[in-house]
């Protein structure tokens, strides 16, 4: 996941007084020195600042932002100009991106609590003051009459840097009457406080269940090592990723499985309903004030996707080619139920319920495939597969990183590298790495883009800066964090976030890394999944925590076989994401547990626990992904197409190919459209071939499985 926020660096309170008497272009001068400092006006962002300084800089980073807006509104409609518009616009919207996440990032990861309700409130602010500045209609009529002057004397990126502001614009409603603006304002502000709610709720939520060693039957001994113990013995397991995962895919008891998902599925429920609900009825407000059927026609119109329509037909689409073969897993899963049933003496149910869909696909695994979990993660310490995923996305990009020693950064575990072009040793930027959970730490893994890698003010181009954020088992005395082959993917996943932050050149920072469609932005990080199914890669990110051996023939083939385990049931529960979050943002109100229900129940054949509602702790519904779920399927199809018509065929670690991919894919960031860089790469239009290859549901010759 992408996480869906503006770039952050601040630049001295101090200084507001001097700046503010002076002329605006000295203001964005001496306020980029304060932001990036040192050669080519580039340095470490900073994390130490304390409540009151994030308050501080907020309110400053917001008076210097509408100073600038306030300039361009006031000129002469028949002065504009590229310098004192265009150009003015642009090093505003740097500035702003530039100085912000140092701001709004810490509510996600600072261990101090009051820093991170700082943040929160800083974003609030933030939020609402993007709502403002979108809603400038004397800065909107002087960009269109800009853009009538210059038509044709413009380069590519000013065109459709132009073009974007003006079509946000009307998508803002500056084109409709003063009373439906400010009706649009007031829903769009609410809808923004409304959602950073709804995350903070998440984050902050520390719900833990306790259980007896016989209750956690099938679980590791090094698993319940990790756990902290109540005064009476027994374990204490929270509803964080390496908590829950491995104990619902490995404990035998029913029953803790079923606590444990009721558990997760119910947090947050009661305050995030209600703020869901609330979005919902927003949402399709300000859409049906535009014009618009409902919100996903809305957020859809500036993705590859463009309407409903085409999303419904995407997704029905892969359901009849999925159901098949997911019924025909679903069976087999209960059949596993059943014998286990009977081998322990349990009741029989006859169905396969949500707690039991993990366990039993794990079970697929290892009885089908004959993986064995336990031994497979022994062989993938996480500084041993860290190694790996920086050697070989160093290989196959052109790029050298450097472990920059004793960061300055948000907490002590957390690690920076620089990042240069192999080649040319062109400085590039700089990636964050912060991999264990904390208390109050974003739960999930997502890449934050903290600084976009662009041309400033004084035209000399800022490096881009990313962190990635993961919690991934810590390590502790005896054991090193060890990963299950799934957390190996979603490091890659997510690091293929961060390159894309980074290796983007753009001239407007508002194209910046993963600037891109929605429904584009997940291809450059699922394309690079593929890296840990293929041999030579696995082997170059593993070796046992003990002696660094290999991992045996045997189980690295019996991983390498299992990519297909699952599939239909995998897939068709994407599927259901997608479908939910579609019939959420294709009308005003709903019964949100009820919608998950009935799309699980009748696309997957899984009832929903009584009592809970998933779209509760469903955090993409307000991160940026509201309408737009269905993009990690939609992307998938041309990352698949990427990976088997070019890596596949010519070499996993081809640079030729590596090189090429960055050029064509990365350093357009969101200059070009989707389509366009992937006919670019591919020589031709994309096809959805390679995907059901990947899936197990096409031979390569063509033959349907």
């Amino acid at each position: 996941m992408f996480w869906f926020r503006s770039a952050a660096c601040p630049t001295l309170y101090c200084r507001v007084f001097q700046l503010s008497r002076m002329p605006l272009q000295t203001v964005f001068s001496i306020a980029s020195r304060g932001i990036s400092q040192g050669e080519n006006g580039n340095h470490a962002l900073r994390w130490d600042l304390s409540p009151d300084e994030i308050k501080a800089h907020t309110d400053y980073l917001i008076n210097r932002t509408k100073t600038a807006y306030d300039h361009i509104g006031s000129l002469d409609v028949e002065t504009v100009s590229v310098q004192n518009t265009l150009l003015t616009l642009a090093d505003a919207k740097f500035n702003y991106a530039a100085s912000r996440h140092v701001l709004d990032f810490p509510q996600f990861v600072s261990p101090c609590k009051e820093v991170r309700s700082a943040s929160t409130e800083a974003e609030k602010k933030l939020a609402k003051f993007d709502v403002e500045i979108s809603m400038r209609e004397d800065v909107f009529h002087r960009v269109i009459a800009l853009q009538k002057k210059l038509q044709g004397h413009l380069t590519p990126e000013e065109n459709r840097f132009l073009h974007r502001i003006v079509t946000l614009g009307k998508r803002n409603g500056l084109h409709l009457a003063k009373e439906i603006q400010e009706e649009i304002k007031r829903a769009s502000k609410l809808i923004s406080e409304l959602s950073i709610e709804f995350n903070r709720n998440l984050n902050e939520d520390t719900t833990a269940l306790v259980f007896s060693e016989r209750e956690l039957g099938g679980l590791a001994e090094s698993y319940l090592n990790g756990l902290e113990r109540t005064e009476d013995g027994r374990y204490k397991v929270t509803l964080e990723y390496p908590h829950y995962y491995p104990l619902m895919k490995r404990c035998h008891i029913p029953e803790t499985r079923r606590r444990m998902e009721t558990a997760f599925h119910s947090r947050c429920k009661e305050e995030n309903t209600a703020i869901l609900e609330q979005l919902m009825e927003l949402r399709a407000k300000v859409a049906s004030l535009l014009g618009f059927s409902s919100h996903a026609d809305y957020v859809l119109e500036l993705n590859m996707a463009r309407n409903a329509n085409h999303v419904s037909d995407f997704l029905d689409k892969l359901y009849t080619r999925l159901k098949p073969i997911g019924e025909k897993e679903r069976k087999y899963l209960l059949a596993l139920k059943k014998r286990e049933c009977l081998m322990k003496g349990l009741a029989f149910d006859g169905q396969v319920n949500a707690w039991d869909l993990p366990y039993y696909m794990n079970q697929v695994e290892q009885v089908k495939f004959a993986v064995n979990k336990d031994k497979l993660i022994e062989y993938f310490p996480l500084h041993t597969v860290t190694r790996g995923l920086l050697g070989i996305y160093q290989e196959l990009l052109g790029l050298t990183f450097t472990q920059v020693p004793a960061p300055n950064a948000w907490h002590e575990s957390v690690d920076l590298y620089a990042v240069r072009d192999a080649s040319t040793g062109d400085d590039i930027g700089r990636f964050y790495l912060d991999l264990h959970p904390r208390e109050g730490k974003y739960g999930h893994a997502a890449c934050f883009g903290l600084q976009p890698g662009c041309v400033g003010p004084d035209g000399e181009r800022r490096l881009a800066v990313a962190a990635m954020v993961a919690n991934f088992t810590k390590p502790r005395k005896g054991w090193p964090s060890l990963l299950q082959h799934h957390e190996v993917e979603t490091y890659f996943h997510e690091f293929g976030h961060v390159m894309h932050e980074l290796c983007s050149k753009t001239v407007f920072s508002e194209f910046s890394g993963t600037q891109v469609e929605t429904d584009f932005v997940e291809v450059p990080s699922q394309m690079l999944e593929n890296w840990v199914w293929e041999e030579p890669s696995l082997r170059r990110m593993s070796g046992h925590y003990k002696d660094g051996s290999p991992i045996p023939d045997a189980l690295l083939s019996k991983l390498i076989a299992s990519r297909v385990a699952n599939t239909g049931m995998m897939n068709l529960r994407q599927v259901v994401l997608g479908k939910v979050d579609q019939t959420l943002h294709t009308t005003a109100c709903a019964d949100t547990a009820q919608v998950f229900a009935t799309h699980s129940e009748n696309i997957l054949g899984i009832p929903a626990t009584p009592g809970t509602n998933m779209t509760a702790s469903f955090s993409h519904l307000a991160g940026g992904y509201d309408g737009q779920y269905y993009g990690y399927l939609w992307s998938e199809v041309y990352s698949m197409d990427i990976f088997f018509s070019h890596f596949k065929k010519e070499g996993i670690m081809n640079p030729k190919v590596g090189r090429a991919y960055r050029k064509a894919i990365l350093e357009p960031g969101g200059s070009v459209d989707g389509m366009d860089m992937l006919t670019c790469f591919l020589g031709r239009e994309p096809c959805e071939d390679a995907f059901f290859q990947c899936k197990g549901l096409v031979h390569p010759a063509g033959k349907k499985s």
